[in-house]
């Protein structure tokens, strides 16, 4: 049994590893027995990954949900920046980095520091070099403006233990760190109420606010920094997007004009068929195959 999962395993990994250098199409992916991944709408239909840059290349705004640490979402996140850049004037934001590092991201986005005073400027995730500085080599190379669109995580620690009102005593400085107070919240929204079930109840009311001044915070820093007729990709761990709530909520009550378009990630140990769970999840999904290597 363990070497019948072995070979699996190298046979999905030698599929994808031969579609990233570009020796077999995305056609020839689909009708193969172990594909890495499918591509869904949000109907569980098959779609092409030509037919998804089609589509989210004349929105204004995507959101790109991802698993931390998943290969191919990062991988796709990579391809997907790359097309849709030579079609559209692109900026690119993430959940990865924290407002108060813009400066550092910035000042490296431009080639003003080099990639060790950005390390150590900036607090980036510990996956950061497999899994996002791709993204940010990409932006630097075609000059793409790149936000950091997150809460600094200590505040939002502060909301987790307080609630918002945690946020009252923080200075103007950090106050412009993060999204304008008061914080509008629906507490009602399932992506919140479904943590407190998930949590079996611990940490109360205040553990959704946490979600909340994230996504708040995030929908801010996009628009903020969204110019018309550009593309903004933002990339985030996909509960932050997922069944068109969190961040994308945020968005509909401050622009509804915007196209937005969203792009998620789910993991399946049949990927063939989408699973019923998946279904309304985002306009696009990238279907996993479970047992894909991970970064981490």
């Amino acid at each position: 049994m363990k070497n019948k999962q072995v070979l699996s395993s190298v046979g999905a990994l030698s599929i994808f590893f031969s579609f990233v250098m570009g020796t077999i199409p995305f056609s020839s992916i689909l009708a193969q027995d172990k594909p890495a991944y499918i591509l869904y709408n949000a109907k569980g239909k098959k779609v092409s990954y030509n037919r998804l840059i089609e589509d989210i290349g004349s929105k204004d705004i995507i959101l790109f949900g991802e698993y931390h640490n998943n290969a191919i979402a990062h991988w796709l996140q990579w391809e997907i920046t790359n097309d849709l850049q030579q079609k559209r004037e692109l900026i690119l934001g993430a959940e990865m980095f924290e407002q108060d590092n813009q400066d550092a991201l910035t000042l490296y986005v431009q080639g003003k520091i080099n990639a060790k005073r950005l390390d150590s400027t900036a607090r980036l995730w510990k996956n950061y070099p497999t899994d996002y500085a791709p993204l940010v080599e990409l932006a630097k190379t075609n000059q793409l403006n790149f936000t950091a669109t997150n809460i600094p995580r200590k505040f939002a620690s502060l909301v987790a233990k307080g609630g918002f009102e945690a946020l009252d005593s923080l200075s103007t400085m950090q106050k412009s760190w993060i999204a304008p107070l008061p914080i509008l919240y629906d507490s009602s929204l399932p992506g919140y109420k479904n943590m407190v079930a998930m949590m079996g109840g611990h940490g109360g009311s205040n553990l959704p606010k946490a979600q909340a001044i994230k996504d708040a915070t995030m929908a801010h820093f996009i628009l903020q920094s969204y110019r018309p007729g550009t593309l903004f990709i933002h990339f985030n761990g996909s509960y932050h997007s997922d069944f068109y709530e969190g961040i994308g909520w945020y968005l509909q009550q401050k622009r509804p004009e915007l196209k937005r378009g969203t792009i998620t990630t789910v993991s399946q140990k049949d990927i063939k068929r989408l699973e019923k769970e998946h279904l309304g999840r985002a306009d696009y999904i990238i279907c996993v195959d479970d047992n894909m290597t991970n970064t981490y």
